[in-house]
Formats: structure tokens, C-alpha cells, sequence
């Protein structure tokens, strides 16, 4: 198990949820952190809040789905040892009834920013390092499709990217289900409600993860050297049924 102190980390989404969580995790045990994210006051925050810790934190703000500015800024990025993607948006419902911009949306959000990132991060990834990107699970094709696919296509740019960068460097992902997180801070609140207890009542747990339970998965798969091309779900069991 590589240790990530003096390790230069780049985390997509990084200013708010999952992501900043993991920020703090490396940063705890002294990594360096560059967090980019779209809003420049969740931003400001989160690098105080990582700061804190006593290492090295940059920002930047980018909108990871303008792929012009996302080149530009990894332009100017320094060569970095891991780099973490929390990039995707999520829809529910099936196909019949889903708006086709939707549906280009989710999977232009998910799927192919993700492509781009990884080709871009490819180039500025020191060797021994990671890319650890973000799938999913616990939605069927029929309730939540754009995701679904979206997911599934994760899966498989992680499976490509890990065998053409070995035995430089590792790719990997979490596959969480859906976690109350920040994400939702836009939804009404009735509606997160509903899809809370529902959850709650379909994981074979019985209840959500915790943020810091997702965050220590992607901390697992920057520090262990010998995992690549896999997908981990941290999701309580609910494909189990």
C-alpha cells in the first residue's frame, strides 16, 4: 500500500460531497491538493477547510463539460500523481418516455467528459499513479437509462484505460448508489425525501452509506498499487437482488 504523503492529487469536484471528503482524507495523511469544481465560493471554502490540515491546496475553476476550458486547464496543470473524477450527471425514468436532450445530457456529462478527462490526465499522470473515476449502481436500465448507460460505459473506459496505461499507471472506480450528498442540495426536498426511504427500504443494509464511507473507497484504490481495471461498489448490496 503506497502512502500519499507529498503526493500531488487532482480531484474533479472537489469542493463540495464525496469529493471534498476524499480531499480531506489525502490531506490528512499529506498529500498536496488541486480541486476543481464550477463554483468559485464552494471552492474558497473547501480549500480553507483542506488547508487546514497544513498542506498544499490550489483551486481551480472549471466547468468540467466545457471540454475547450477543461483542455485549457489541464494545460496548465502540473504532472500530478492521481487524479480523482467525480464528474456525471443522473437522471431517473426508462427510455420511452425520456427526452432525448436529456438523455444526450446525462451521457455527454457522464461519459464522454469522462473520456476526455482521461485522456487529457493520461499525459500529466506520473508513473506509479492512479485515475480513479466515478460509475455507479443501483439503478436498472428501465428506471434510470441515461445513468445506467452511462455507468456501464464508465466501466468500460476504466477497463480500456487501465490496460493502455499499464504498467505505468492504474485506472480505476467506485460505483456508489445514491447517497444523500451535497448533489441533491437543488431537488426539492419532499422529492429527497421519497427517494431516501426508498433506498433505505431496498439496501439489503438497510440504510445509506456515509460520505466518509465512499471517500475511504477511493482513498483504498489511489493507495493500493496492485488494483486496476476494476469498478468497486460501495452500495450496500442492492444489486443483490
Amino acid at each position: 500500500m503506497s502512502s500519499l504523503n507529498g503526493k500531488d492529487i487532482v480531484i474533479f469536484g472537489g469542493s463540495s460531497g464525496i469529493g471534498l471528503r476524499v480531499a480531506q482524507g489525502a490531506a490528512r495523511e499529506g498529500a498536496n491538493l488541486i480541486l476543481i469544481g464550477r463554483d468559485a465560493t464552494r471552492l474558497a471554502a473547501a480549500r480553507d477547510d483542506v488547508a487546514a490540515f497544513g498542506t498544499l491546496v490550489e483551486t481551480r475553476q472549471v466547468d468540467a463539460h466545457d471540454h475547450a476550458a477543461l483542455e485549457a486547464a489541464f494545460a496548465a496543470l502540473p504532472e500530478f500523481d492521481h487524479l480523482v473524477s467525480m464528474v456525471g450527471d443522473v437522471m431517473g425514468g426508462g427510455f420511452v418516455n425520456a427526452e432525448m436532450s436529456v438523455i444526450r445530457h446525462v451521457m455527454e456529462s457522464k461519459f464522454f467528459t469522462n473520456v476526455r478527462i482521461g485522456q487529457l490526465a493520461a499525459a500529466k499522470l506520473r508513473e506509479h499513479g492512479s485515475l480513479v473515476f466515478t460509475s455507479g449502481t443501483g439503478g436498472r436500465a428501465q428506471n434510470a437509462c441515461a445513468s445506467y448507460v452511462g455507468n456501464l460505459g464508465i466501466n468500460a473506459l476504466v477497463e480500456g484505460l487501465a490496460a493502455e496505461l499499464a504498467p505505468r499507471a492504474r485506472v480505476n472506480a467506485v460505483s456508489p448508489t445514491w447517497t444523500l450528498t451535497p448533489f441533491w442540495r437543488n431537488t426539492p426536498k419532499e422529492q429527497v425525501a421519497s427517494i431516501q426511504q426508498h433506498f433505505e427500504e431496498t439496501i439489503p443494509l438497510r440504510r445509506l452509506a456515509s460520505i466518509e464511507e465512499l471517500a475511504n473507497a477511493y482513498l483504498f484504490l489511489m493507495h493500493n498499487d496492485f488494483i486496476t481495471g476494476q469498478h468497486i461498489a460501495v452500495d450496500g448490496g442492492i444489486m443483490l437482488g
